[in-house]
């Protein structure tokens, strides 16, 4: 009689015990680098269209400053400051609110975002308390041109 082998038919698995830690260094990588949007915007800011245009590649060494018509509120639709996630009423609390700012980050860059409809008077006079303040480095932002 002639014998016959069996083929062993061996299940070929993939392992699995080293899955979790996988999904723990991805979840702690995005929730590290994911960067997470701070400030409500109480004004509309469309922007200006620009030809020439820099990116800002260190954003943590930014500080925003939006002015554009309120969205709401008894002043709706009048052109307003916001900085961080308040209204500013009176201008003249700008310059100490900068400064304490560039006195925490020294390479402090303020971006204006100002509304195309907006005043200039408005601008203007953020200008100049963020000169009395002592942020030189102003940065306009702006679209692209296409």
């Amino acid at each position: 009689m002639a014998e016959f082998k069996k083929k062993s038919r061996a299940k070929i698995e993939i392992p699995m015990a080293s899955m979790p830690d996988i999904i723990f260094i991805l979840l702690i990588f995005f929730m590290v680098t994911t960067v997470m949007r701070t400030t409500t915007l109480k004004v509309q800011v469309r922007f200006a269209h620009a030809k020439n245009i820099e990116k800002i590649e260190q954003k943590r060494l930014v500080s925003y400053i939006f002015i554009g018509p309120e969205k709401s509120g008894k002043n709706q639709g009048q052109t307003a400051v916001q900085i961080d996630d308040a209204l500013i009423d009176n201008m003249d609390v700008i310059p100490r609110l900068m400064y304490d700012k560039l006195m925490a980050q020294p390479k402090l860059i303020v971006s204006l975002r100002v509304d195309k409809t907006s005043e200039m008077g408005v601008v203007y006079d953020v200008q100049q308390k963020l000169r009395k303040a002592g942020t030189l480095r102003i940065n306009y932002s702006a679209k692209p041109r296409m």
